[in-house]
């Protein structure tokens, strides 16, 4: 006999796909660190996977000179975003009708990108380098300098890698004569890497920057409150995560740092720095609008304008050209705000579809030349099959249109520009549920 469908339980037919970011979206935004395995009733386990494909190309600056702002479109970039995936793991089970315990995991934040051509790939011609530099204005014994400095990495191409893990515990008290409050909370672990290439004369005397940021975990917590009304299927929960500092051991080289000093100072340095992934605050809530319909809404809220990336050496490299506090690696302008709105319908007795639409506002243009996207829009489907009593498969999909961005250097300097790139999302999600 075929399960069928409970109109309090329909919220997970919102395919595998909650509120997920792309390729720089804003920030280093991927999960968007949805919590709602843990609303739902009874027993629940999910296990999800997500693939993210993004074109993101658009045009360099033919200005190579660092000391000017003036952007002239150059040669096509190519795609710079490469293929992203990751997994999200969910368990949840009542230790009675007033307690609740949870572990959850997902890969909250990270980056992939790469140049394969333009100006942000290392020439293997010194002398061509010069000869560029020259043209656009740059003195004869700088560009020399920085022309070496890209030497040191000649036909190599400008990435970015970062990649992050979370487990975050959860307990949970429901309260209130029916039970239809809830407060919850707990411990997050939290582990962070990144490796990061500069090459090429887009980034004047940062060619042939590297940096390798070791493994780091360390710690924060959520909390949140919910409200619950069985009879109309709606609930509605208000989760905060902590910022989470990380003290990171670093590996740095900056090539023109040994050059300008005649061999005086290397270029390497191992050191470590701190790094503050962001707080956040994410809003969920789903009501029935009749026994087979059931609407959703998501909001999330990040402050990226609060983050930065500060390796110590390109920091201290940069203090010579741009006073004491130097400059960042990574820097946004603006705070991040999601939304996405979705309609679920039951079509079969084990069988319900749905149907999502999504805003991002980015986190400002111009933005980072390692992930120049300025938000999105997006629509999506997905589809749920329950093919046992307790046991479902969920499959969805969304297409995004992306934000049109310039990219810039940490010193404000426009060199790409992107328009017109998309991208899109698949996953998978199998799902147990026991009440």
């Amino acid at each position: 006999m075929r399960n069928h469908f409970h109109l309090k339980t329909l919220a997970v037919a919102i395919a595998t796909l909650s509120i997920a970011s792309v390729t720089n979206a804003a920030g280093l935004d991927r999960s968007g660190q949805d919590v709602t395995a843990f609303f739902q009733d009874g027993t629940y386990a999910e296990a999800v996977y997500t693939y993210i494909d993004a074109d993101v190309s658009g045009y360099d600056s033919s200005n190579n000179n660092n000391s000017t702002n003036d952007y002239t479109r150059g040669d096509k970039t190519g795609d710079i975003a490469e293929a992203y995936d990751f997994f999200r793991y969910g368990v949840k089970a009542d230790i009675n009708d007033t307690f609740s315990v949870g572990v959850l995991y997902d890969e909250p934040f990270g980056a992939a990108a790469e140049y394969t051509q333009s100006n942000f790939v290392a020439s293997e011609s010194l002398g061509g380098s010069v000869g560029e530099l020259v043209a656009d204005g740059v003195d004869g014994q700088t560009a020399g300098a920085i022309a070496t400095a890209e030497a040191t990495g000649a036909g190599e191409n400008t990435n970015v890698e970062v990649r992050s893990q979370s487990l975050t515990g959860m307990l949970g008290m429901k309260f209130g004569a029916n039970k239809n409050f809830q407060v919850y909370g707990g411990p997050v672990a939290q582990r962070i890497q990144a490796e990061t290439k500069l090459r090429g004369l887009a980034y004047g005397p940062a060619s042939g920057y590297t940096s390798t940021s070791n493994p780091d975990m360390d710690y924060g917590y959520i909390a949140g409150v919910a409200y619950y009304k069985p009879e109309i299927a709606l609930k509605a929960a208000l989760t905060y995560r902590s910022e989470i500092e990380h003290n990171v051991d670093i590996a740095e080289s900056y090539p023109l740092r040994s050059i300008i000093s005649g061999g005086a100072l290397s270029a390497n340095q191992k050191s470590n720095y701190e790094i503050t992934t962001p707080k956040s605050v994410n809003f969920d809530f789903q009501t029935g609008i009749n026994p087979t319909t059931l609407a959703t809404a998501k909001v999330r809220w990040v402050p990226w304008s609060d983050f930065v990336i500060t390796p110590p050496l390109y920091n201290e490299v940069s203090k010579a050209n741009y006073g004491p506090d130097g400059l960042n690696l990574v820097e946004y302008d603006d705070d991040q705000w999601q939304v996405e709105l979705g309609l679920a319908k039951r079509v079969a007795p084990a069988l319900a579809i749905s149907g999502t639409v999504g805003w991002d506002s980015g986190a400002g243009d111009p933005t980072t030349s390692l992930g120049p996207v300025d938000g999105y829009y997006s629509v999506g489907l997905g589809a749920k099959y329950n093919f046992t009593e307790n046991w479902a498969v969920s499959a969805g999909g969304k297409y995004l249109w992306f934000g049109d961005a310039q990219g810039s250097l940490p010193t404000d300097k426009i060199v790409a520009d992107f328009q017109d790139n998309d991208g899109f999302i698949a996953g998978l999600k199998v799902s147990y549920q026991a009440k």
